[in-house]
């Protein structure tokens, strides 16, 4: 079984205007809901894929039995722990023929005894898992070092970690003596980490990137590329991964539906070929469809094998 860990979930609101008014009233009845976060993101794509899994995290107040609600009626296992505060929002408008303007709320403020709470039940749920995804921003209260807590828990219990976040807590997590198996940097992020400019088509220069002494110990390094695809890092090994041509309807969530391919195919066992051909599939196959977090399972052999792995 796959943990999926969201620590800050929201209730994701999109809203679709034709054009964004300031300073007045915008009016629409194209509205969707849903469950949101980068970890239930990752859940839902894993469930679409009928991949055994149980989504955990930190939830409260009315926010978060809608949360619950909305994971029961897609059928998502959840085991989360709750708090006195309410979840938080994340409002996205669609406007102007394909801007997007967001309004992210920080959310709840965790105390000592929430963390450890959490941390508590995170230990029983590691013994039923085979495999753990990290993904997002922490909410406040939390130290930048509770997610390589979290993967050095995991690893007492021999259990990998895909951890898939940015900022302070992904550098915290690369400086802890416990790595992840995986981390997902961008390369914006990438970038930040090594306090440089990187050039995703420089390939010379993305291999010695990957190489720098700040990732070692972490056995796969996924730097998304967009419509370009991926470069990756596999042990001493670098590929790259090239994707057909789609069109393009909603990115949003993209990044999280790769990480549910990664996971779903690292928890298969499965060769880095088909690591990185799945994910790449998930990835793209989000981004044919409006709903964030969404994929259609019938398309999936069609893209998988238009994928292309390059060693290089």
């Amino acid at each position: 079984m796959i943990l999926t860990v969201t620590m800050n979930p929201s209730i994701d609101m999109a809203y679709t205007l034709d054009t964004l008014a300031i300073d007045t009233v915008n009016r629409t009845a194209d509205v969707r809901k849903t469950a949101g976060g980068k970890g239930l993101n990752v859940s839902r794509v894993l469930h679409l894929m009928k991949h055994d899994l149980t989504a955990t995290g930190v939830l409260g107040g009315y926010f978060g039995q809608y949360i619950e609600a909305q994971l029961d009626r897609d059928g998502i296992g959840h085991s989360f722990t709750h708090i006195d505060q309410e979840s938080r929002n994340s409002i996205a408008i669609l406007h102007d023929g394909g801007d997007q303007t967001e309004i992210l709320e920080a959310g709840p403020t965790l105390s000592e005894a929430d963390a450890d709470a959490f941390m508590a039940h995170f230990d029983d749920l590691l013994d039923q898992t085979t495999l753990v995804t990290i993904s997002g921003s922490l909410p406040g209260g939390l130290a930048s070092d509770f997610y390589a807590k979290m993967v050095a828990h995991a690893k007492a219990k021999h259990v990998d970690v895909l951890l898939d976040s940015s900022g302070a807590s992904l550098k915290a997590g690369l400086d802890a003596p416990d790595k992840p198996l995986l981390i997902k940097p961008n390369e914006d992020e990438l970038g930040a980490l090594l306090n440089t400019t990187v050039d995703k088509h420089d390939l010379t220069a993305l291999r010695q990137h990957l190489s720098d002494a700040v990732f070692d110990g972490v056995a796969w390094i996924v730097v998304s590329l967009g419509a370009a695809g991926a470069f990756v890092k596999h042990l001493d090994r670098f590929y790259q991964v090239t994707i057909p041509k789609i069109n393009v309807v909603n990115p949003v969530g993209s990044g999280d539906s790769t990480l549910a391919g990664l996971a779903l195919a690292l928890d298969n066992h499965a060769s880095d070929d088909v690591v990185m051909k799945t994910a790449m599939t998930t990835g793209m196959l989000n981004t044919m469809e409006a709903e964030t977090g969404f994929v259609n399972p019938a398309l999936f052999d069609t893209y998988f094998n238009q994928v292309t792995v390059k060693e290089v």
